[in-house]
């Protein structure tokens, strides 16, 4: 095959070049894999508002929400309201295989999705609790703290799905039913990440300020809203171009995330889509668990008031 060549109705060019610094890949190494998971992958971009992170050569990554102007007419796009921002923004939906090609010859390496669907952006389809090891932390914390998630879960009737991030964490979703609006889940996370560090505060932290976390595992409960997460089967800008692989809770213990790649993916997978097997059906949230979520303040807003606080401590 030459260097340049057309994949489903998609002109795919500079193939042979190095995708970044450390990927230990090429663009075609790119295309390839998302060609080769791209039923899987697409089956959980259907429909969810979609944010890139491209790699383009001699540049640092960026993060794409805008589509482009020169997008072609075939790729399905959804406008939401930034309030941050006050403007509209035009997002991608990666609906078939044609617009995942297109992405990935725009040497777009990450797919990060909201968790509501485009219809209503702001239902969330999931609850997500993000798993984030402290600098240097060992994955083996990281899995003693996904039990407790799971434990915490467990104990208030529910049952979610665990991923590795892509990078040194994992992500672990629980299916909601839809009947709890945003500022539900919302609460109802906080609440699940409060109850999994109560039941060892010594392996896992709320913290949302990194000096307060004392090595400890972050359970970053912060992902309802519009906030994004990356798909399940993304591809990472990480050294070695590492993606985020679903996994049974028993195989947690016995992985580390470097050996999720785009080299081994597929072949691990074969033809299935654990994610979609390990998904439990959507479940109602319990009112005391909303309650509960409804008292533990904001962390990103917490935060900010305590920053200030110690700033003005430190000045007086």
């Amino acid at each position: 095959m030459g260097k340049d060549e057309v994949r489903g109705e998609v002109d795919l060019t500079n193939l042979d070049q190095p995708l970044f610094d450390g990927a230990e890949a090429t663009k075609r190494d790119l295309v390839d894999y998302l060609d080769g998971v791209h039923e899987r992958m697409i089956t959980h971009l259907r429909d969810r508002p979609l944010s890139v992170v491209r790699v383009l050569r001699g540049q640092k990554p960026f993060m794409q929400k805008n589509v482009p102007k020169y997008t072609p007419p075939w790729v399905r796009t959804t406008k939401i309201w930034a309030e941050a921002s006050r403007r509209e923004i035009s997002y991608a939906l990666c609906d078939d295989r044609r617009t995942l090609l297109w992405f990935a010859n725009q040497r777009a390496v990450e797919y990060h999705v909201t968790l509501g669907l485009a219809g209503d952006v702001y239902r969330p389809t999931h609850l997500v609790i993000d798993l984030d090891p402290p600098e240097g932390g060992d994955f083996g914390l990281v899995v003693k703290a996904a039990h407790l998630v799971r434990q915490a879960l467990a104990d208030s009737g529910l049952a979610g799905a665990v991923k590795t991030s892509g990078s040194k964490g994992v992500h672990v979703f629980v299916p909601v039913d839809g009947r709890a609006p945003v500022d539900d889940v919302a609460a109802a996370t906080r609440a699940i990440a409060a109850r999994a560090e109560r039941l060892d505060p010594a392996v896992a932290t709320t913290a949302f300020i990194v000096e307060d976390r004392d090595g400890k595992v972050f359970l970053d409960s912060t992902r309802a809203g519009g906030a994004t997460v990356v798909s399940v089967y993304s591809p990472r800008v990480r050294p070695g171009t590492p993606v985020s692989f679903p996994l049974s809770w028993d195989q947690l213990d016995q992985v580390t995330p470097a050996e999720f790649t785009m080299r081994t993916a597929l072949r691990l997978l074969g033809d299935r889509d654990p994610w979609a097997e390990e998904m439990p059906e959507p479940q109602r949230l319990a009112d005391d668990l909303i309650e509960e979520g409804r008292a533990i303040p904001v962390a990103r807003v917490q935060a900010m008031q305590e920053g200030k606080r110690r700033a003005r401590a430190r000045r007086e």
